[in-house]
Formats: C-alpha cells, sequence, structure tokens
C-alpha cells in the first residue's frame, strides 16, 4: 500500500508491520468479505505472509479438502501459476483480494461442476 504526497509525484511506501494491522484490523472488525463458502460449505484455509509480504504474495494452504483446478490435490497449496492474482501479485492486493478471487474461482464453471470429497474432511 503506497500514500501519496502533495502532487510531487513520490509516494510512502507503508511498512510491512503496519500492513498486517491493518489488514488484521479489517478483518476483526467484519469490513470486507472473508467467508469462503463453497457448495453450501464452509473452508478453512491458511494464508502465510513471509518477510517478503507484501512486496511477495502469501502462500495459500487449504485445511478443508476441496476441488479446484488451483488447488494441488497432494499438497493442498493454491498454485500460483493456476491462480492469476498469485501470478501477477502487486504490491497493493492484500489477502483479502486473495479471498474474494478464490471465491470467485469456486463459482467458476469449470470448478463448479467438480465433484467435492465429503463435507467436513480435512487433509
Amino acid at each position: 500500500m503506497t500514500l501519496g504526497s502533495s502532487g510531487i509525484g513520490s509516494s510512502v511506501i507503508v511498512p510491512r508491520n503496519f500492513r498486517l494491522l491493518e489488514e488484521l484490523e479489517r478483518g476483526e472488525k467484519g469490513i470486507g468479505d472473508g467467508t469462503t463458502v463453497h457448495e453450501g460449505r464452509i473452508y478453512q484455509l491458511k494464508l502465510f505472509c513471509d518477510k517478503d509480504y507484501p512486496e511477495k504474495p502469501p502462500s495459500v494452504r487449504f485445511h478443508s479438502r476441496i476441488n479446484m483446478t488451483c488447488v494441488n490435490h497432494e499438497t493442498r497449496v493454491v498454485d500460483p501459476k493456476k491462480f492469476g492474482l498469485l501470478s501477477n501479485w502487486q504490491r497493493d492486493y492484500t489477502m483479502e483480494n486473495i479471498l474474494v478471487q478464490l471465491k470467485k474461482e469456486m463459482e467458476a464453471p469449470h470448478n463448479r461442476k467438480l465433484v467435492q470429497p465429503p463435507e467436513g474432511t480435512f487433509f
């Protein structure tokens, strides 16, 4: 996230820790869409932000079993090569953007037709 200055054309880069705190506060306050519901089910996943976040995207791993074309069935990691938001990551993207895009991907026709594992199954 960058903040513009008074028309000079420069910008201030928000430090990683502040960025993470801002995203945490948004999630705790229920601002935005933090739900991951598909086929009437709620799925659990983890986003891991290493020291390079937000310059580089977090890794995304499902805890719940799910069949999606962008999720590796053995590692349960979202494959950046198959998930455009991660492969084309920009510093201004957030974890919320990832969740919203995952939800859209779940609703895409090529994923809706996939048979899902039994509800409540985990890796």
